[in-house]
Order: C-alpha cells, then structure tokens, then sequence
C-alpha cells in the first residue's frame, strides 16, 4: 500500500499537469504568491474577472485531471448541509442520524464536515464512491467558474494551496 501511495503521489504532480510550465512546481509557487493572490483579490475587477472566470476554468480543467490528484478530498472537507446529508444517508440506507454520527462532526463555523481526511469516501483510485450524490459543496468546487472565487477571498486563497487549478485561473488573472 505504501508503494501505491508514493505512485498515486507521483501521479498527482505529474501526470495530471505534465506539459504546462504554469502548473510546474505549483504547491511550492502558489504559497509563494499567496500575498499577491490577496492583494489581487481585493482590488480586482469583478465584473472583467466574471466575465474571464468560464473560460479560464475550461482552460485549467483541460489542463488538470482531479482524479490524478485529489487533494480536495485528502486534505479539505465540504459542508454537508441538511439536503446533502438526507440525500448520502439514503443512498448509504442509514439513518440520518446514524449518518452523521458515523461520519460527521460539526466544526468551528457549526457546520458539519468530515470527522476524517481523506474524505472516507474516497477511493484508492481517487473516485468518489458518492460521486452521484456528493455534497453541493464538493459538486461547486474549486469555485473557479462562480462569483465566490471573489465573495470569499479567505477561501480562494485556502483552496489556491490545495487545488492547483485555483492556482492556475489565479495566476492567469493576474497576467501569467
């Protein structure tokens, strides 16, 4: 197992970005511009950045394969609100419950998260075993493609260190 680890690892900085100079190194740059990102942030234009946020998301995407990677699910939890939880608890025929007690645990902010990374449904070839009912949270992110990528800069700049397609439409925006 730890063999297939290292290779799912190797396969996260590699295969899945292989070919782009931008995305190179991208864990160790995005932590290194993470001052620019924030002051960027909250001086960009919303209205020139919405109108760009479609087709640099396309762009990132055509660029990076989640399931190389994964690190939303190994290190991040989504929030699992009401919907969401009715919604996996019945599809995992548990009580609701029964679901949150297993899984779930209320954080900081009172909302609830995963009480484990990874995420426990997470596979070891990095699908997710309720892709189909996953949270709303996890079907929106990394929100490179909506308005929150600027409504909640404290989130953009979490998710630029753990998404590499944040890092990519970031650094696009700010003329890389």
């Amino acid at each position: 197992m730890v063999l297939g680890a290292k290779l799912m690892l190797f396969t996260c900085y590699f295969c899945g970005i292989m070919g782009d100079e931008l995305l190179r190194n991208w864990e160790k740059k995005s932590g290194e511009h993470r001052k620019q990102y924030q002051q960027w942030l909250k001086k960009a234009d919303k209205n020139k950045v919405l109108g760009r946020l479609p087709d640099l998301h396309e762009e990132a995407f055509s660029k990076i394969d989640c399931l190389t990677c994964a690190n939303c699910c190994k290190n991040y939890s989504p929030r699992f609100k009401t919907p969401d939880i009715k919604r996996i608890a019945k599809r995992l025929k548990m009580k609701e419950g029964d679901f949150i007690e297993t899984y779930l645990r209320l954080d900081e902010d009172g909302d609830y998260v995963v009480k484990t990374t990874p995420c426990p449904f997470l596979r070891v070839d990095n699908y997710c075993s309720i892709y189909e009912d996953r949270p709303s949270d996890c079907a929106r992110y990394p929100y490179t493609d909506e308005d929150v990528l600027l409504k909640r800069p404290q989130l953009t700049l979490t998710n630029s260190a753990i998404c590499p397609a944040v890092y990519y439409v970031l650094e696009r925006l700010m003329g890389a």
